[in-house]
């Protein structure tokens, strides 16, 4: 019997491991590749009068040596010599999938491509002319379908057919351009004349590649300084001509390769979404286009979110109000005057506060479910990734920031999507300068209390816009000084866009708007309680309260109380950034739970009030505080110490508390010299 050696090549989610353990059955095993953690599957297959050891490899977008997964992967192949290596392709994401069967392509090894998942191609409208692309590619190709089993004859003979081969070098190559040949065809003489052993290794074109992309596994390898010092001349020179580095262009012209291929040898059968995606990206990511759109779009959220939602919001604000009226109209005069506050003040006040936003919070859920769902939201990554790339990031980063718009939580456990720890780490620090659905609340209190309704959405955009131009602003510090290092480059998916499902986008509403509801009836309403208590406790002596009027009776038990106390020690701090000691009790507050700050503004205000309710809470804070104090509070909330679950997130996340008291302390300070700043220049042109 016959022994082949194949090796299982493709991207994550191909159906690669599916169809190895279709092939194998029980006939395998898992250990680890020598000196690293990454996984060894091996498994034995039995065809005709042949013995197949099959070795699935990494899952890997390509073959270049950033992760550990990618360098196991190409050393398996490079050094072990498998008898074939059948790349396992998704065949619906035709062209992202074949950017690593180009690479396997410049290896030369003997090769067989797996269309994996042809029917889910089919459903899509593609139709493949696979003798065609075959030629071009100079590969059998075998469409299969995985979850079925189908297809597995045709590829083991397709396995059979090319291991009985006799190998020969291939005709089709990617052709890197005039400039970047000529660099090559330079360095391969000088590789072959310096470098014997590891030109009959690895070909010595393959290596002239690699030390152009500047991989630093080959670097290592090649010890000669003449050939270290030509490439670098020759990078060098590229990057002169093209402004961008030559590992880049490379990429360009490889995708340039498979875009080519595939406008020769696939047909469509119906209108496909990726057509359509294609047509409307050339407008939605274009490169002077893409930007303004994504501003113009979130400022349109912002817009409709307070637009539509003043009017749900008004009606719940009438309904609390009415309820606050009712209770203490009702309520027996002589019969537990602190059961009735505690209602009316502490429950009403504090959680009534916080749920009147829950419209805007449903509206701006709605909004971002709705350009999720669509597949923008990706698209405003690749868009930021322009952006992030200048700071050290990419824009996989910024997705993780994009979630950080509903919750800072879920938001830091994304960034595990980040493979480099640095990245990943300054990722983190950032995320709660995004303004979370928390801070909505605040926003939704303070913007109709101090600006005209004509501000009411540009305002909402602003503030989002400096949260994220100050996290970008601190990307760049922490990539320049605490987090140094290379940006890991990675393959940005775009899914093709899709018209969202009324029951889709209700689910994620509802989901997100349900977390904020269940946080309002426990979290905030046990916070509300603690808070009305501290409010309302203890009492100043009979003596200070005699010969009072009502109005300065209640402003002194509050000032007598606990929250009174702790906000009087605080206010010569605060008292520079406009702050008094109500609204820095409120911030204290806000460091449980964000939405606090609004419960506790009203408590304080209910406690601190003798008329019946009539008077609304934005009324009071208009008639206390000016438009510059108010646009201060929303600066310093945007910024300043996240709430204790994402400090707790923070330390899950980073394994360290060094990580979170930095977070928390850093952009507590960050608040405070921003709103110190903005409040004095304020002050002063006023």
């Amino acid at each position: 019997m016959q022994k082949i050696t194949v090796a299982l090549a493709g991207n994550p989610n191909s159906g690669k491991t599916t169809i190895f353990n279709f092939l194998t059955g029980a006939r395998q095993h898992v250990g680890n590749y020598p000196g690293v953690t990454v996984e060894k599957k091996e498994g034995i297959c039995k065809y005709d009068d042949y013995e197949m050891t099959l070795v699935d490899l990494p899952g890997t977008y390509s073959l270049t040596a950033f992760s550990v997964e990618e360098l196991v992967a190409r050393n398996f192949i490079l050094q072990e010599r498998p008898d074939v290596v059948v790349d396992i392709v998704d065949a619906s994401n035709i062209e992202r999938n074949l950017y690593l069967a180009t690479q396997l392509i410049e290896i030369n090894v003997p090769l067989v491509l797996a269309f994996n998942m042809s029917d889910v191609a089919q459903q899509k409208g593609l139709v493949f002319n696979i003798e065609q692309l075959s030629q071009l590619l100079q590969a059998p190709i075998v469409p299969m379908i995985g979850n079925k089993g189908k297809g597995k004859k045709e590829l083991l003979d397709a396995i059979v057919h090319t291991a009985k081969q006799e190998h020969t070098l291939r005709i089709h190559r990617i052709n890197y351009g005039d400039e970047i040949e000529h660099e090559l065809s330079a360095l391969v003489t000088l590789i072959v004349d310096k470098e014997q052993e590891l030109t009959e290794q690895y070909g010595a074109r393959w290596l002239a590649v690699k030390l152009l992309e500047q991989d630093d596994d080959i670097t290592e390898k090649v010890r000669n300084r003449e050939i270290l010092d030509a490439v670098q001349n020759s990078i060098e020179h590229l990057k002169s001509i093209f402004a961008d580095e030559p590992d880049v262009v490379m990429a360009d012209r490889r995708y340039g390769f498979i875009s080519g291929a595939c406008q020769e040898t696939i047909k469509m059968t119906v209108e496909s979404r990726h057509n359509y995606s294609d047509m409307i990206d050339a407008i939605v990511i274009n490169r002077i286009l893409g930007l303004p759109i994504f501003l113009v779009l979130m400022y349109l959220v912002f817009f409709l979110t307070f637009k539509i939602g003043a009017y749900p919001m008004g009606w719940l604000e009438m309904f609390f109000e009415w309820a606050s009226q009712a209770i203490a109209h009702a309520w027996p005069a002589e019969s537990a005057a602190w059961l009735k506050s505690l209602l009316i003040d502490g429950v009403i006040g504090g959680v009534g506060g916080v749920l009147v936003f829950l419209p805007n919070i449903l509206l701006l859920f709605m909004a971002i479910a709705m350009l999720e769902d669509t597949g923008y939201m990706a698209r405003a990554a690749f868009i930021m990734d322009r952006v992030m790339h200048k700071i050290g990031l990419h824009g996989k980063s910024f997705i993780p920031m994009l979630i950080g718009f509903g919750c800072s939580v879920p938001a830091i456990m994304a960034t595990r999507i980040l493979e480099n720890k640095r990245s990943r780490l300054t990722t983190i620090m950032v995320i709660p300068l995004m303004s979370c659905g928390a801070r909505l609340t605040i926003y939704a209190l303070l913007i109709p209390a101090f600006f005209a309704p004509r501000w009411h959405g540009p305002m909402m955009w602003f503030i989002y816009l400096i949260g994220i131009a100050l996290a970008i602003i601190c990307i760049k510090i922490l990539r320049l000084t605490l987090l140094r290092g290379e940006t890991i480059p990675f393959v940005m998916e775009l899914p093709p866009y899709r018209i969202p499902t009324l029951k889709s986008v209700a689910i994620h509403m509802w989901q997100r708007g349900w977390m904020y509801l269940r946080k309002a009836g426990t979290i905030i309403l046990a916070i509300s309680i603690l808070l009305w208590l501290a409010s309302s406790y203890p009492k100043p002596s009979e003596e200070k309260l005699a010969n009072l009027d009502a109005e300065k009776a209640q402003q002194t038990n509050l000032e007598h109380s606990v929250i009174g106390r702790l906000g009087r020690a605080i206010e010569p701090v605060i008292k520079p950034l406009g702050f008094d000691w109500k609204i820095g009790t409120a911030l204290i507050g806000a460091t449980a739970a964000k939405e606090v700050f609004v419960s506790q503004l009203a408590i304080v205000y209910a406690v601190g009030s003798t008329d019946e309710g009539t008077t609304t809470l934005r009324q009071r804070l208009r008639a206390n505080y000016t438009p510059l104090t108010g646009f201060c509070i929303m600066l310093f909330c945007l910024i300043y110490a996240p709430c204790v679950a994402t400090v707790a997130m923070t330390k899950q996340e980073t394994n360290s508390w060094r990580w979170a008291f930095f977070q928390f302390f850093a952009l507590t300070a960050l608040a405070y010299l921003l709103t110190l700043i903005v409040f004095q220049l304020g002050k002063a042109i006023a």
